[in-house]
Protein backbone atom coordinates (compact mmCIF):
# COMPACT_ATOMS: atom_id res chain seq x y z
CA UNK A 1 0.00 0.00 0.00
CA UNK A 2 1.24 3.27 -0.81
CA UNK A 3 -0.40 6.56 0.69
CA UNK A 4 1.09 9.65 -1.28
CA UNK A 5 -0.99 12.23 0.67
CA UNK A 6 0.27 13.35 3.95
CA UNK A 7 -0.76 10.90 6.83
CA UNK A 8 -3.39 11.92 9.11
CA UNK A 9 -3.27 10.25 12.52
CA UNK A 10 -6.53 8.77 11.75
CA UNK A 11 -4.96 7.19 8.79
CA UNK A 12 -2.00 5.80 10.33
CA UNK A 13 -3.91 4.24 13.58
CA UNK A 14 -5.84 2.72 10.81
CA UNK A 15 -2.95 1.36 8.99
CA UNK A 16 -1.24 0.81 12.45
CA UNK A 17 -3.94 -1.80 13.61
CA UNK A 18 -4.03 -3.65 10.38
CA UNK A 19 -0.55 -4.17 10.32
CA UNK A 20 -0.06 -5.46 13.84
CA UNK A 21 -3.18 -7.34 13.30
CA UNK A 22 -0.76 -9.26 10.18
CA UNK A 23 2.26 -9.02 12.11
CA UNK A 24 0.82 -11.03 14.84
CA UNK A 25 -1.13 -13.41 12.51
CA UNK A 26 2.04 -13.76 10.58
CA UNK A 27 4.88 -13.53 13.01
CA UNK A 28 8.02 -12.38 10.47
CA UNK A 29 11.34 -13.98 11.34
CA UNK A 30 13.44 -11.16 11.94
CA UNK A 31 17.30 -11.89 12.37
CA UNK A 32 18.85 -9.53 14.71
CA UNK A 33 23.01 -8.89 14.64
CA UNK A 34 22.45 -6.80 17.56
CA UNK A 35 24.90 -5.59 20.78
CA UNK A 36 25.43 -7.76 23.90
CA UNK A 37 23.21 -5.01 26.00
CA UNK A 38 20.21 -5.10 24.01
CA UNK A 39 19.82 -8.78 23.16
CA UNK A 40 17.51 -9.33 25.79
CA UNK A 41 14.85 -6.50 25.62
CA UNK A 42 14.96 -6.99 21.82
CA UNK A 43 14.05 -10.10 21.85
CA UNK A 44 11.34 -10.00 24.42
CA UNK A 45 9.68 -7.08 22.47
CA UNK A 46 9.69 -8.68 19.39
CA UNK A 47 8.18 -11.73 21.04
CA UNK A 48 5.63 -9.93 23.15
CA UNK A 49 4.50 -7.59 20.09
CA UNK A 50 4.23 -10.98 18.50
CA UNK A 51 7.11 -11.41 15.96
CA UNK A 52 9.63 -13.86 16.00
CA UNK A 53 13.40 -13.02 17.16
CA UNK A 54 16.51 -14.76 15.58
CA UNK A 55 19.90 -13.51 17.77
CA UNK A 56 22.31 -14.87 14.91
CA UNK A 57 25.58 -12.94 14.15
CA UNK A 58 27.77 -16.04 13.08
CA UNK A 59 29.03 -14.94 9.84
CA UNK A 60 28.70 -18.76 8.68
CA UNK A 61 25.48 -18.95 9.35
CA UNK A 62 24.30 -15.82 7.11
CA UNK A 63 23.30 -17.47 4.05
CA UNK A 64 21.01 -20.24 5.48
CA UNK A 65 19.70 -17.96 7.90
CA UNK A 66 19.45 -15.20 5.43
CA UNK A 67 17.20 -17.36 3.07
CA UNK A 68 14.35 -18.37 5.70
CA UNK A 69 14.18 -14.97 7.73
CA UNK A 70 11.75 -12.49 6.65
CA UNK A 71 14.27 -9.51 7.65
CA UNK A 72 16.84 -8.33 9.25
CA UNK A 73 18.32 -5.77 11.94
CA UNK A 74 22.25 -4.20 12.01
CA UNK A 75 22.95 -2.41 15.46
CA UNK A 76 26.01 -1.73 16.07
CA UNK A 77 26.55 -1.15 19.49
CA UNK A 78 29.07 -3.24 20.90
CA UNK A 79 31.60 -3.51 18.17
CA UNK A 80 34.39 -5.75 17.24
CA UNK A 81 35.69 -6.57 13.76
CA UNK A 82 34.76 -10.10 14.42
CA UNK A 83 31.08 -8.87 14.59
CA UNK A 84 31.58 -6.38 11.42
CA UNK A 85 32.00 -10.13 9.62
CA UNK A 86 29.42 -11.22 10.47
CA UNK A 87 27.21 -7.74 9.98
CA UNK A 88 28.13 -7.58 6.77
CA UNK A 89 27.64 -11.15 5.48
CA UNK A 90 23.87 -10.36 6.88
CA UNK A 91 23.31 -7.45 5.62
CA UNK A 92 25.00 -8.73 1.67
CA UNK A 93 22.47 -11.85 1.74
CA UNK A 94 19.78 -9.50 2.86
CA UNK A 95 20.69 -7.27 -0.30
CA UNK A 96 21.09 -10.18 -2.60
CA UNK A 97 17.56 -11.47 -1.55
CA UNK A 98 15.55 -8.19 -1.09
CA UNK A 99 15.16 -8.76 2.50
CA UNK A 100 14.43 -5.38 4.06
CA UNK A 101 17.17 -4.44 6.80
CA UNK A 102 17.36 -1.96 9.36
CA UNK A 103 21.06 -0.25 10.43
CA UNK A 104 20.74 0.94 13.96
CA UNK A 105 23.95 3.21 13.77
CA UNK A 106 24.67 2.99 17.91
CA UNK A 107 26.96 5.81 18.60
CA UNK A 108 28.32 6.72 14.84
CA UNK A 109 30.09 9.54 15.13
CA UNK A 110 32.08 8.93 18.20
CA UNK A 111 34.64 6.80 17.09
CA UNK A 112 36.51 6.54 13.28
CA UNK A 113 36.58 2.55 14.07
CA UNK A 114 32.49 2.92 14.10
CA UNK A 115 32.26 4.91 11.18
CA UNK A 116 33.87 3.09 9.10
CA UNK A 117 31.86 0.45 9.59
CA UNK A 118 28.80 2.22 8.91
CA UNK A 119 30.61 3.46 6.05
CA UNK A 120 30.82 -0.10 4.54
CA UNK A 121 27.43 -1.10 5.84
CA UNK A 122 25.41 1.30 4.11
CA UNK A 123 26.71 0.21 0.42
CA UNK A 124 24.17 -2.85 1.56
CA UNK A 125 21.25 -0.39 1.04
CA UNK A 126 20.06 -0.97 4.28
CA UNK A 127 15.75 -0.39 3.75
CA UNK A 128 15.51 1.51 7.32
CA UNK A 129 17.84 3.70 8.96
CA UNK A 130 17.02 4.46 12.33
CA UNK A 131 18.76 6.20 15.04
CA UNK A 132 18.64 9.25 17.49
CA UNK A 133 19.12 12.82 16.00
CA UNK A 134 22.69 13.05 16.76
CA UNK A 135 23.81 9.68 15.18
CA UNK A 136 21.51 10.63 11.88
CA UNK A 137 23.47 13.56 11.66
CA UNK A 138 26.50 11.45 11.70
CA UNK A 139 25.58 8.91 9.14
CA UNK A 140 24.23 11.87 6.58
CA UNK A 141 28.37 12.86 7.27
CA UNK A 142 29.12 9.60 6.39
CA UNK A 143 26.99 9.12 3.46
CA UNK A 144 29.11 11.93 1.89
CA UNK A 145 26.33 14.55 2.14
CA UNK A 146 27.70 18.32 2.85
CA UNK A 147 27.38 20.12 5.18
CA UNK A 148 24.87 22.65 3.76
CA UNK A 149 22.69 19.81 2.52
CA UNK A 150 23.27 17.62 5.81
CA UNK A 151 22.16 19.45 8.43
CA UNK A 152 21.90 23.45 9.90
CA UNK A 153 25.09 24.92 10.67
CA UNK A 154 26.76 25.20 13.84
CA UNK A 155 24.98 22.15 15.29
CA UNK A 156 26.90 20.49 18.46
CA UNK A 157 25.80 17.33 20.28
CA UNK A 158 22.47 16.08 21.82
CA UNK A 159 20.72 17.09 18.96
CA UNK A 160 16.87 16.80 18.81
CA UNK A 161 15.45 15.75 16.14
CA UNK A 162 13.82 19.10 14.70
CA UNK A 163 17.67 19.24 13.78
CA UNK A 164 17.98 16.19 12.06
CA UNK A 165 15.36 16.89 10.10
CA UNK A 166 17.76 18.26 6.98
CA UNK A 167 20.05 15.13 7.69
CA UNK A 168 17.48 12.72 7.49
CA UNK A 169 15.40 14.54 4.50
CA UNK A 170 18.98 14.27 2.27
CA UNK A 171 19.54 11.30 3.91
CA UNK A 172 16.89 9.24 2.28
CA UNK A 173 16.78 10.91 -0.94
CA UNK A 174 20.76 10.24 -1.58
CA UNK A 175 20.40 6.26 -0.30
CA UNK A 176 16.75 6.42 -1.33
CA UNK A 177 15.73 4.60 2.17
CA UNK A 178 13.42 5.58 5.06
CA UNK A 179 15.13 7.66 7.60
CA UNK A 180 13.81 7.72 11.43
CA UNK A 181 15.08 10.02 13.81
CA UNK A 182 13.64 9.43 17.09
CA UNK A 183 13.51 11.03 20.24
CA UNK A 184 10.90 12.55 22.18
CA UNK A 185 9.28 13.60 18.28
CA UNK A 186 9.92 10.75 16.30
CA UNK A 187 10.52 11.89 12.69
CA UNK A 188 10.21 9.84 9.55
CA UNK A 189 10.37 10.31 6.03
CA UNK A 190 11.52 8.80 2.81
CA UNK A 191 12.63 12.00 1.56
CA UNK A 192 9.20 13.23 0.30
CA UNK A 193 7.26 12.15 2.67
CA UNK A 194 7.68 13.22 6.30
CA UNK A 195 5.56 12.28 9.15
CA UNK A 196 6.20 13.21 13.19
CA UNK A 197 4.98 11.19 16.32
CA UNK A 198 4.86 12.07 19.44
CA UNK A 199 4.03 9.17 21.97
CA UNK A 200 6.28 7.68 24.68
CA UNK A 201 7.40 8.13 28.27
CA UNK A 202 10.36 9.94 29.29
CA UNK A 203 11.12 6.52 31.45
CA UNK A 204 11.76 5.03 27.77
CA UNK A 205 15.32 7.28 28.03
CA UNK A 206 16.08 5.42 31.21
CA UNK A 207 15.62 1.99 30.06
CA UNK A 208 19.10 0.81 28.12
CA UNK A 209 18.48 -0.55 24.76
CA UNK A 210 14.78 0.19 24.13
CA UNK A 211 15.92 2.24 20.91
CA UNK A 212 17.81 -0.69 20.11
CA UNK A 213 14.42 -2.96 20.58
CA UNK A 214 12.88 -0.56 18.50
CA UNK A 215 15.03 -1.38 15.59
CA UNK A 216 14.18 -4.70 15.35
CA UNK A 217 10.54 -3.76 15.65
CA UNK A 218 10.84 -1.21 12.09
CA UNK A 219 12.86 -4.71 10.84
CA UNK A 220 9.62 -6.93 11.76
CA UNK A 221 6.98 -4.48 10.20
CA UNK A 222 9.07 -3.91 7.44
CA UNK A 223 8.89 -7.38 6.17
CA UNK A 224 4.53 -6.16 5.88
CA UNK A 225 4.59 -4.26 3.59
CA UNK A 226 6.06 -2.78 0.61
CA UNK A 227 5.61 0.58 1.57
CA UNK A 228 8.48 1.13 4.12
CA UNK A 229 7.69 4.64 4.87
CA UNK A 230 4.42 2.98 6.32
CA UNK A 231 5.39 0.25 7.96
CA UNK A 232 8.01 2.56 9.79
CA UNK A 233 5.64 4.62 10.69
CA UNK A 234 3.23 2.06 11.89
CA UNK A 235 6.18 0.34 14.04
CA UNK A 236 7.43 3.69 15.60
CA UNK A 237 3.56 4.56 16.62
CA UNK A 238 3.03 1.62 18.04
CA UNK A 239 5.72 1.47 20.05
CA UNK A 240 5.53 4.81 21.29
CA UNK A 241 2.05 4.03 21.73
CA UNK A 242 2.73 1.08 24.35
CA UNK A 243 5.43 3.15 26.10
CA UNK A 244 2.70 5.67 26.59
CA UNK A 245 1.10 3.34 28.30
CA UNK A 246 3.59 1.50 30.69
CA UNK A 247 4.43 5.07 31.68
CA UNK A 248 0.80 5.66 33.52
CA UNK A 249 1.51 1.61 35.13
CA UNK A 250 5.03 2.46 36.45
CA UNK A 251 6.85 5.49 37.37
CA UNK A 252 10.60 4.24 38.17
CA UNK A 253 12.60 2.86 35.48
CA UNK A 254 12.40 -1.11 36.48
CA UNK A 255 9.24 -1.25 36.71
CA UNK A 256 8.59 0.33 33.42
CA UNK A 257 10.44 -1.90 31.89
CA UNK A 258 8.18 -4.97 32.70
CA UNK A 259 5.19 -2.90 32.12
CA UNK A 260 6.43 -1.75 28.91
CA UNK A 261 6.62 -5.74 27.57
CA UNK A 262 3.48 -6.22 28.92
CA UNK A 263 2.12 -3.56 26.88
CA UNK A 264 3.64 -4.96 24.03
CA UNK A 265 1.79 -7.38 24.08
CA UNK A 266 -1.55 -5.86 25.34
CA UNK A 267 -1.68 -2.67 22.82
CA UNK A 268 -4.74 -2.85 20.46
CA UNK A 269 -6.65 -1.24 17.83
CA UNK A 270 -8.58 1.15 20.26
CA UNK A 271 -5.66 1.80 22.17
CA UNK A 272 -3.92 3.23 19.24
CA UNK A 273 -6.79 5.31 17.80
CA UNK A 274 -7.23 6.80 21.57
CA UNK A 275 -3.96 7.67 21.85
CA UNK A 276 -1.97 8.31 18.17
CA UNK A 277 -0.37 11.89 18.44
CA UNK A 278 0.61 12.80 14.87
CA UNK A 279 2.41 16.60 14.69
Amino acid sequence: MTIAHKLSAKELAVTSAALLAELRARRPLVQAVTNFVSMDVAANALLALGASPAMVHAPEEAEDFGAISNALVVNIGTLSQSWIVGMEAAAAVAQKLGRPWVLDPVGVGATRFRDAAVDRLLQFEPAVIRGNASEILSVARIAGLSEDAAAPKGVDSAHGTDVARASALALARSRKCIVAATGAVDLITDGERTIELANGSPLMAKVTALGCALSGIVAAFAALSEDRFVATAAAIAIYGVAGEMAGELADRPGAFRVAFIDMLDAIGPEDIARRLKVV
